[in-house]
């Protein structure tokens, strides 16, 4: 995308996945950007050029941003927000125990900047946040000259960059036209679709949009299980149906469930939501509930593989991310699946091409291996729980031969089963036969 001439300034409060995707890509636009985080740390490697999360093209822009002076990063939220024309705040809004979120550092945020915020200054938060925080940030700031939208993100991680400058729409929601009307200019380059509407509306329709997507992949799910009930394929059964117009391709890959940073805590916040809306929203429930059952079930398959007892057989488990593509664990389906293991009874050594080093979430509970070998190494079954590609390109007649016993649960169907089934592997998948 060719660059554009350079804008107003812009400050962006956070440098998390959605803070410093945005800020990369809005310099790579040609914006003026400052990128405000208060770790250190992480700022050190920023500056150098080192990005702090996986993500494909995020080093190529922010070295390039650096270089063209169009991107920096501070320590304080205050500074980088002094100037400033508009300001994207990309803050954590974790679940709390009941399923909401929890907006105290947004809130605590938008009290700090509120004194150095210029004049006319728009303030478009990208915090996933409950509806009705628009008025709340407003009311924290205390500042009839600045006006706050709505702008939330919708990006997949893994192709974060690629969804900032090339969104299928961007979302403005707004009382003040002018202001929407700014916002969505900023994004003008992309060429994507503008919906302006109110705050409300806007907060919506992200929770909206992903608990669809949460939604539509534990129907997925379900339909596996329903193929081997049955005796179809799911795979075929998949094609058949995403052919359909109406349906389509996107999220149709059945796995060992969905995770990550953003499905579990929105789709618990808006049943939270529509709790207190007195709205009970059974079809999400029923989605998440599949989900946590997916899981199990992939246990269970694993389970089977061995004569029915995990108890002190080993079992290497390749991946421990949520998803291929970035090294985020955050609600990890494979996480929770190698701790169900782990609760079992076995004995875990797990691989990922992230990781290097112990896992926090999973010490004590898995031994983390340098390569996928080594994993499986005395194993007696292998499971798949992450859709890495360098998966398929393994040479699967050496993981059979370092084997204990050649049994393989594959819980993306990332794998040829005839294939593996010649190499004398008792392969299991997901809805296959």
């Amino acid at each position: 995308m060719p660059s554009a001439p350079t804008s107003a300034p812009v400050a962006v409060v956070g440098a998390g996945y959605v803070g410093l995707a945005t800020a990369v890509s809005l310099a790579h636009m040609g914006h003026q950007v400052v990128c405000a985080d208060h770790d250190r740390a992480k700022l050190a490697k920023l500056e150098a050029g080192e990005p702090t999360i996986v993500e494909d093209g995020m080093a190529e822009l922010l070295r390039e941003g650096l270089a063209n002076g169009r991107l920096r990063f501070v320590g304080s939220s205050t500074e980088a927000v002094r100037r400033a024309e508009l300001v994207f705040l990309c803050l954590p809004t974790p679940p709390r125990a009941d399923g909401s979120a929890d907006v105290s550092i947004l809130q605590e945020v938008a009290e700090q900047i509120a004194p150095h915020l210029e004049r006319g200054a728009i303030i478009a938060n990208k915090s996933t946040v409950p509806v009705g925080s628009t008025r709340v940030i407003e009311q924290l700031l205390g500042r009839s000259d600045v006006a706050v939208v709505s702008n939330p993100e919708f990006l997949r991680e893994g192709q974060a960059i690629s969804d900032c400058l090339h969104p299928d729409r961007v979302v403005v929601g707004a009382d003040d036209a002018k202001a929407a009307a700014r916002v969505g200019a900023l994004f003008a380059a992309t060429g994507a679709p503008l919906i302006v509407t109110d705050a409300a509306t806007a907060e919506t329709i992200k929770y909206a949009s992903n608990a669809f997507l949460a939604t539509r992949l534990s129907f997925v799910n379900a339909v596996a299980t329903l193929s081997e009930a049955v005796g179809a394929d799911v795979r075929d059964v998949l094609l058949g149906m995403g052919y359909d117009h109406r349906i389509g391709f996107e999220f149709l890959r059945p796995g060992p469930g969905w995770g990550g940073s953003c499905f579990p805590k929105d789709t618990s916040a808006l049943l939270f939501m529509a709790e207190q809306a007195g709205y009970d929203f059974p079809l999400l429930r029923a989605a998440v509930a599949t989900n946590d059952a997916q899981r199990a079930s992939v246990v269970a398959k694993v389970s089977s593989a061995l004569g029915g007892s995990l108890a002190g057989r080993t079992v290497a488990a390749w991946g421990i991310t949520f998803k291929a593509g970035t090294d985020d664990r955050r609600e990890s389906p494979a996480v929770a699946v190698v701790r169900q293991l782990a609760g079992e009874g076995a004995v875990v050594r797990a691989y990922d091409p992230t990781v290097r080093g112990p896992v926090p979430e999973l010490v004590g509970l898995a031994e983390v291996c340098a390569d996928p070998y080594g994993a499986c190494a005395g194993a007696e079954v292998v499971v798949i729980l992450t859709e890495w590609d360098e998966l398929r390109w393994l040479d699967y007649a050496k993981v059979r031969s370092v084997m204990a016993e050649p049994a393989l649960v594959d819980a993306r169907n990332l794998l040829d089963p005839a294939k593996l089934r010649r190499l004398g592997f008792r392969y299991t998948g997901i809805g296959r036969p």
